[in-house]
């Protein structure tokens, strides 16, 4: 096998954490076995407020990785000022985003993939490197990868976890900002020798813009590890008592797992608990929800004001183990975004439906991350309808009541979305550019 080597720039890598993460390490973790070894440029290991140390020990010991410490201004303010892990002030982070989206271009993370970019050259003129492959969020890599492409002429694979931030999450403050960010987008999208992305949604929008070319979009999902992948060596503390609370047969438990920010159907989740109880008060007693994840504090104090504290348990960020152990525990899989997202698939969906158990989905019927939900054999609920939500709890409680737990059951259509696989589709993309560059 010929051995060739990535450049992979990124800001999310072990020991930082959450669900951006996944996607580059599962990739930097199955390459070699496909012939690339890599080499990646990420933030420092202090550089986010939420961190796993268990993932360092899914690092392969022979990939490369060079830390560029700093960071953004935000994420050093969520990591030195959060009142504790897991948990961000609701208000001052959306303030500070906003002032991000007016003078920080195309995100708060520019300044760094600035020196990203510096620290890559000197790296790649070392020699020795047969392509770059640059994933976001945050945008700001792509521009640090399309100045490699320009200065190297190496080939260069921009991934697309999900689309621009700056255009399609959040509204542009002015017309110009609109423009700025359409323009740097184009430029990626126009320069990269490959643009792939995480759902399908994504690579049609892609594909169907003018004067694009669809050989050069490539679909490859999310997808997940296997258990047998996931699980440290010796779990830490942290994930022995996870695993200790999450089994609970005296408790009909619901779990969400993920960021839990700029969701507002948390919420009416929370209001649909709220009138469940108010129709059977002795479920408060048996009913419990946990949220395994970092989240913003207003969800917290929305669901103590419908008084649901002690029901509702937010439990911060755990080892991703713990998270797994969780999600194969709960007797309902709670799965929502932010809204307006139809080409966002989250990959807590394919640790879902890897788990086995029931979900309850609030999507749109026409979204992508639906569609996977139902092929999996779980419940789509419409986003707001906290009576839908509300009728679904109790009729699965009630069952849960007469009968305990529900039988588990596993989607095979899983086993074409491990990362072990996924690589394989990855490597396939790079051969065939590093065989048409020599």
């Amino acid at each position: 096998m010929i051995r060739r080597r990535l450049l992979v720039l990124c800001y999310f890598y072990p020991p930082l954490a959450g669900g951006g993460v996944h996607r580059v390490l599962g990739f930097t973790r199955h390459l070699p076995a496909w012939g690339w070894d890599c080499t990646v440029v990420c933030a420092g290991a202090e550089d986010y407020w939420v961190r796993d140390e268990s993932l360092m020990q899914r690092v392969p010991a022979d990939t490369e990785v060079v830390r560029v410490p700093g960071g953004s201004a935000l994420a050093a303010w969520l990591r030195w000022t959060r009142a504790r892990p897991g948990r961000r002030s609701s208000g001052t982070f959306a303030g500070l985003r906003r002032m991000s989206d007016w003078w920080l271009l195309p995100d708060s993370y520019s300044g760094w993939a600035k020196r990203a970019r510096g620290v890559s050259l000197s790296r790649v003129r070392k020699g020795g490197f047969d392509a770059v492959f640059s994933s976001s969020p945050p945008d700001s890599v792509h521009l640090a990868g399309l100045e490699l492409k320009r200065r190297t002429r190496l080939p260069w694979v921009a991934d697309f976890r999900d689309p621009w931030i700056g255009l399609y999450f959040r509204d542009p403050p002015t017309r110009w900002h609109r423009a700025r960010q359409q323009s740097l987008e184009r430029a990626v999208l126009a320069s990269a020798d490959v643009t792939v992305t995480a759902s399908r949604t994504h690579a049609a929008w892609l594909e169907a813009r003018p004067g694009a070319r669809p050989a050069r979009v490539v679909h490859i999902a999310n997808g997940f590890e296997p258990d047998a992948a996931v699980a440290p060596a010796a779990p830490a503390p942290d994930a022995a008592t996870a695993g200790e609370r999450a089994f609970d047969p005296d408790h009909f438990t619901l779990a969400f797992t993920g960021t839990l920010s700029q969701m507002p159907d948390a919420e009416v989740f929370f209001e649909a608990l709220h009138e469940l109880f108010a129709r059977r008060p002795e479920a408060r007693r048996r009913l419990r929800m946990r949220i395994a994840g970092p989240y913003d504090s207003g969800y917290e104090d929305r669901s103590i004001a419908l008084g649901l504290k002690g029901i509702v348990e937010f439990l911060g960020p755990l080892p991703h183990a713990a998270t797994r152990t969780l999600q194969r525990a709960a007797d309902v899989l709670l799965m929502w975004k932010p809204r307006g997202t139809p080409t966002m698939v989250p990959g807590k969906l394919y640790e879902y439906a890897d788990s086995g158990r029931p979900m309850l989905a609030l999507l749109p019927e026409d979204d992508e991350a639906a569609e996977l939900v139902s092929r999996a054999g779980g419940e789509r609920v419409a986003p707001g309808d906290r009576a839908a939500l509300a009728a679904s709890v109790e009729r699965r409680y009630l069952a849960w009541k007469e009968a305990g737990r529900s039988r588990s059951a596993r989607p095979a259509w899983l086993d074409d979305h491990t990362r072990a696989r996924l690589a394989g589709q990855l490597a396939s993309v790079l051969d065939s550019l590093a065989g048409s560059a020599r």
